[in-house]
């Protein structure tokens, strides 16, 4: 792991490879080791960049009234910090709002943008007591041991992923929950539930892939539609066969349509 300092942040990374770089914003209760497939397969062309957001993982914790807003000034100053210029910026679930947000604030930063499970918040994708809910369930999940916590994140991985996968991010999610990280994992909640991205999807300028799971519950085929729709350069690309996680459970998939985006770009 790499470490940057941002203000009082330390924001920790991990990167391999070499090429055009390529920014992976993991999504709630992740933290850059959820990206692994991705690091470990697409380093042989692109450089590419995980981080621990902001009370995740080995970073430091936020302040509690953090909000989407300040996490993307926050990731604008961490990649003008590491050197990383006009980078493809892949967000999944949290992470695509993210990403959406940091192109509201700079939108000459990302050259491409790569939405998987994506949400243009869930104030922006989702009914308001669908939201209202989420959010309840979310932040009553926050000290669910380990063996609870697929129960109490319904729709994150399908019924068919592999014993392997699902271990594999349990531990990750465990380690990210509401005893390991309180500040941060509320705020992150608080930001998804509170962001309504909507208006910045019409403004994007830049290449965009959608990437969504054709068994995705948590944003459903719906979610990916309106993004579509509403977002004059993007691509919609269905995977079929998986749910929310999709990076993690059809690694293979989802690389090769990064590859083949990413190369469509020049």
């Amino acid at each position: 792991m790499n470490e940057a300092r941002i203000g009082e942040q330390r924001v920790m990374y991990s990167e391999a490879g070499a090429g055009d770089p390529l920014v992976l914003l993991h999504g709630g209760m992740d933290d850059s080791r959820s990206w692994r497939w991705q690091l470990e397969d697409l380093a042989d062309e692109f450089t590419v960049i995980a981080w621990d957001a902001p009370g995740c993982g080995q970073s430091s914790e936020p302040p509690e009234s953090w909000r989407m807003a300040d996490y993307a000034d926050c990731l604008a100053s961490w990649l003008g910090a590491i050197g990383v210029d006009r980078p493809h910026v892949l967000g999944l679930s949290w992470g695509s709002s993210l990403a959406l947000e940091l192109y509201r604030r700079n939108p000459e930063l990302p050259r491409s943008l790569i939405l998987a499970s994506a949400y243009a918040g869930w104030a922006g994708s989702l009914p308001s007591a669908e939201v209202a809910n989420r959010l309840e369930g979310v932040l009553a999940a926050a000290d669910l041991p380990r063996d609870e916590l697929l129960e109490g994140w319904r729709g994150l991985l399908t019924a068919t992923a592999s014993t392997e996968v699902a271990e594999e991010l349990l531990s990750i999610w465990a380690d990210n929950g509401g005893m390991a990280h309180p500040a941060g994992y509320r705020a992150m909640a608080h930001s998804m539930a509170e962001a309504d991205l909507r208006d910045v999807l019409p403004t994007i300028r830049v290449p965009t892939l959608l990437l969504h799971g054709e068994l995705d519950e948590r944003a459903p085929a719906e979610v990916a539609a309106d993004l579509h729709t509403s977002t004059p350069t993007s691509t919609l690309v269905v995977i079929s066969g998986v749910g929310h996680m999709c990076n993690a459970e059809a690694p293979d998939e989802f690389n090769a349509q990064v590859r083949l985006f990413i190369r469509s770009i020049g």
